[in-house]
């Protein structure tokens, strides 16, 4: 594995976090300093978990890491349950504002990067925190377009009408998807 496969990994990494980025910033409610926040929060747990995961490879097996992606599906899936019951009540405050969202959702699309750090990176050897950090930079980079792509979205009224449904949605696909698949 070379630096361009890592690469791809974060790529592919990253994409979980671009959908949860992309339901997060059609809400109207969430505001520019907290899009910040939660691309932030994302780009440092896929770091850290990635770095964390190679760090731990040659102790932990895969049958060991399957149960940490059911948990990040199901925290996944319960804030997506969450968002649509809110968009039902049609609540002024919305889920992803409240203290503590940033971590809960970073943690939960990250959980991921850990498990390939376990059964992929830890081959790099000297490489797992330069390995871990390119991760990280890609998904920032590539969460921060998701939003700049939402803020686009923002300017239909059906989108921002049904934000909570349509975010809690997409967080509902990749919950189930991230747990049961």
């Amino acid at each position: 594995m070379n630096s361009w496969n890592v690469l791809l990994i974060g790529v592919a990494l990253a994409m979980d976090a671009c959908g949860v980025a992309l339901s997060i910033g059609i809400n109207c409610q969430v505001d520019r300093l907290k899009k910040v926040r939660f691309a932030l929060s994302f780009a440092f747990f896929q770091f850290a978990f990635a770095f964390i995961g190679a760090a731990l490879g040659r102790l932990i097996n895969q049958e060991i890491a399957a149960v940490p992606t059911l948990i990040g599906g199901l925290a996944i899936l319960g804030v997506g349950i969450m968002m649509i019951r809110e968009g039902a009540q049609q609540k002024e405050e919305c889920i992803l504002i409240k203290p503590g969202m940033e971590i809960v959702l970073g943690v939960s699309v990250s959980i991921d990067a850990m498990i390939v750090g376990i059964t992929a990176l830890y081959s790099r050897g000297e490489y797992i925190l330069q390995d871990g950090l390119l991760i990280g930079v890609v998904t920032l980079i590539l969460v921060s377009l998701a939003f700049v792509l939402s803020k686009r979205l923002q300017s239909a009224p059906l989108v921002t009408k049904y934000a909570d449904f349509i975010g809690g949605a997409i967080l509902l696909v990749f919950g189930l998807r991230m747990a049961f698949l």
